[in-house]
């Protein structure tokens, strides 16, 4: 009789991007609760928002998965929140836009927060603008939005960096 043997197959082999799945997919999952907390706040609504789940679009300085994890995030915030279809659309690219740029620059600590806040001041005032036809100019919605970037991202966003930057070897290690 031949001796059988089996040989346990770790979830590192066997999946070898569960780990990026789970935490674009957790990523995704606090960007939305974030969103919803600033709403209730009263945040989200005027002429300079602060949305806290912008904060998180530094994240992608630690790990690539953040990429599409603020992209889904943004995107289910932005449809349940009830956005008209091109804000969901062009608000999320401009969400994947500043991630992108933000994990291209992220050697450089202090330049972390500049893509999510340029790619939202230059997007997003042609959303209020167009779609939800407010009454205003494009360049009062670019300083408008702008400040509530530089709130959110630059300020929030550096905040969130530092104290996650001193845990980051154990929350974003690479497999």
């Amino acid at each position: 009789m031949r001796k059988q043997t089996t040989q346990a197959t770790s979830v590192r082999t066997a999946y070898p991007y569960a780990r990026t799945i789970a935490q674009a997919a957790m990523i995704a999952a606090i960007y939305v609760v974030l969103t919803f907390l600033a709403n209730a706040f009263g945040l989200a609504n005027y002429a300079i928002q602060v949305r806290f789940s912008e904060a998180l679009t530094i994240l992608p300085y630690f790990t690539p998965a953040a990429i599409p994890g603020l992209f889904v995030g943004c995107l289910i915030s932005n449809l349940l929140t009830g956005c008209m279809p091109l804000d969901i659309l062009f608000g999320s690219l401009a969400t994947l836009i500043g991630a992108l740029g933000t994990y291209a620059l992220r050697k450089y600590k202090w330049l972390a927060p500049l893509p999510p806040i340029i790619a939202n001041t230059v997007i997003v005032p042609f959303v209020l603008s167009y779609v939800y036809k407010f009454e205003g100019s494009i360049p009062y919605f670019m300083v408008t939005v702008g400040i509530g970037e530089i709130i959110s991202c630059g300020v929030l966003g550096m905040l969130l960096l530092f104290t996650l930057q001193k845990y980051a070897k154990r929350l974003f290690k690479a497999e």
